[in-house]
């Protein structure tokens, strides 16, 4: 099986609104050309509550796969240009976490998270990603057995469109293994992140042997881990994260996903060849 790579929606356009990563209110149309011409299989598609705005042009919500006629739109880009979308990133959760929030709220943003499967089925994604880091961190016993519980009620629903719900967490490889034992669901899968990982100072090889068999999707980054504390996203090969252990951990578990780059910005306008540079240090090792 070939493998296929992947962009985070909003890396082939310079960032709107200061934001390093969004839902390109203004540049996702042109993003499936560059995508293709970026030698790229797919792209992973953002939900956020940026996308959410009006786009100022048609009166409609920003991102197209909320409207009928968006998502004619958005239908004949993918076919034009033969660019897939087998994944939606739910970072509105990381805007409005399922977590740290009134019941009410959180009843709210729950029934979002049950209306958004369906929606990822017609676009083509059989995977959501669910980020619970930085805003939507979770911590204690208490914030996991809310998300659990929160989990458990989606997952049959899940199960009924066929699309996978994938973690993005920032536990360590023990604690991420004990917590995903808690839900032993198969279409409960785990996203893991080569900069997440890195700027934390984990070691693939160790989340990999801890979890790697509920590992669905990946996102390649780098992060530089600042002695003095910190952390910032930087090109390929120039971080924290060592490659060559992060892609033997890969094959170690047959992965057959693509490999999605959620990489660091190149300079405005070049974002193209940027890419084709981070795509080219991929393919060496993968």
């Amino acid at each position: 099986m070939p493998h296929t790579y992947g962009i985070m929606q909003g890396r082939l356009a310079p960032p709107e609104d200061g934001r390093f990563q969004s839902f390109p209110r203004k540049a996702w149309r042109e993003e499936f050309a560059r995508a293709r011409e970026a030698g790229l299989d797919y792209i992973e598609w953002i939900h956020d509550a940026y996308g959410e705005g009006k786009d100022p042009a048609t009166g409609r919500i920003a991102n197209p796969i909320f409207s009928p006629e968006g998502l004619a739109e958005f239908d004949a880009l993918k076919a034009e240009h033969n660019i897939a979308t087998p994944a939606l990133c739910g970072d509105w959760f990381m805007d409005v976490p399922l977590i740290r929030c009134s019941p009410a709220e959180r009843d709210r943003r729950e029934q979002h998270l049950h209306d958004l499967i369906p929606i990822a089925k017609r676009i083509g994604a059989t995977k959501m990603v669910l980020p619970f880091v930085d805003n939507s961190k979770i911590n204690g016993e208490y914030e996991k057995q809310s998300v659990i519980a929160i989990l458990k009620r989606a997952l049959p629903l899940a199960e009924k469109h066929g699309v996978e719900l994938h973690l993005e967490a920032d536990f360590g490889p023990a604690e991420f293994a004990d917590f995903l034992a808690r839900i032993p669901h198969p279409m409960l899968k785990v996203n893991w992140d080569s900069g997440n990982s890195s700027g934390l100072g984990y070691v693939a090889s160790e989340e990999f042997a801890a979890y790697g068999d509920r590992i669905g999707s990946v996102h390649i980054k780098d992060r530089y881990k600042k002695p003095e504390g910190g952390v910032e996203t930087r090109p390929l090969g120039t971080g924290s994260a060592n490659f060559n252990d992060v892609f033997a951990s890969i094959k170690k578990i047959d992965y057959k996903g693509g490999v999605t780059l959620q990489v660091a910005r190149g300079a405005d306008n070049d974002e193209v060849n940027f890419i084709k540079g981070q795509l080219e240090f991929v393919k060496k090792y993968w």
